[in-house]
């Protein structure tokens, strides 16, 4: 699940919870609303934990006169 699904999942959890009042057969629209609330959080923190602590590389390329010097430094 990518961001853009997450708070999604949240803002539609949220308009189910404060913003419709209403019964759909013994179906609490609150607690559904709460619960996508959670699952879009959820995947927010999984997303975070995924694609957060990517390693980054920067390349620097320096010519010499008889060869080139590539220099690897990684943060």
């Amino acid at each position: 699940m990518g961001i853009g699904a997450s708070i999604f999942l949240i803002v539609v959890g949220a308009i189910l919870t404060f913003a419709l009042d209403f019964d759909i057969g013994g179906i609490d629209i609150d607690v559904i609303g709460v619960i996508f609330m959670i699952g879009g959080v959820v995947g927010l923190i999984f997303t975070a934990l995924i694609w957060g602590p990517r390693r980054r590389a920067v390349v620097t390329r320096e010519p010499t006169e008889y060869r080139t010097v590539e220099e690897r430094s990684e943060f």
